[in-house]
């Protein structure tokens, strides 16, 4: 609990990376499998990461980034995640494999899947939008403390150019919703501690 605790209250916003720090990606990989143990609505999982680290997937990226090139620059990486506007085309994978897995029987398996789908498919676009913006948000938070978990800072950016970020990347913009950036490296400098409101502000019991 301790070490939990430490992880979270050493987490910094980072705007200034060391541009001599990279992140291998086997690492990235494992930082990014235990992101993906953040909850989703009926576990669709809709977040897409585009790990960019390269020096040529970061030049298609600074036009994107008007307020935000430092961390462009100097990051190990920027990751944009998005969401999966038709995630549930995913539903009889995840599915199947619980069934494998023994977390649930075949027939609970589909009858879910069959009632999911169905509802997934008729929501309007805002309808999931909404669904996958909170999903995807969990994700982005659970990355951040993941990478300082293993010792590296990051950045939530959301001032980016979210009209032309898909396709820069190869995305079909409108399957694919840009949702935040994560720069993520080893801090040049270090992040600047924040206030926050007292609890009584925020919290109120009934």
């Amino acid at each position: 609990m301790k070490e939990f605790k430490e992880v979270l209250e050493s987490r910094r916003s980072v705007k200034q990376f060391d541009p001599n720090v990279k992140i291998p990606r086997e690492e990235m990989k494992e930082m990014l499998e235990l992101t993906t143990k953040a909850p989703s609505s009926v576990n669709m999982q809709p977040w897409r990461f585009v790990v960019v680290d390269t020096p040529e997937g970061k030049a298609a990226l600074q036009p994107l980034v008007q307020f935000n090139t430092r961390q462009n620059e100097t990051s190990a990486a920027m990751i944009v995640l998005f969401g999966d506007m038709k995630n549930y085309e995913y539903a009889d994978k995840i599915y199947d494999d619980a069934v494998e897995r023994g977390f649930m029987p075949q027939e609970v398996k589909d009858v879910q899947v069959a009632k999911f789908v169905e509802m997934y498919e008729i929501l309007d676009r805002q309808a999931m939008n909404d669904i996958v913006k909170i999903d995807c948000s969990l994700a982005a938070m659970q990355f951040m403390l993941v990478a300082r978990y293993y010792g590296y800072d990051t950045n939530a950016i959301g001032g980016f150019d979210k009209n032309n970020v898909a396709e820069v990347l190869g995305l079909d913009p409108e399957r694919y919703v840009p949702v935040v950036m994560l720069a993520v490296g080893k801090a040049a400098v270090e992040g600047r501690p924040s206030v926050r409101l007292p609890i009584d502000d925020v919290v109120s019991f009934r």
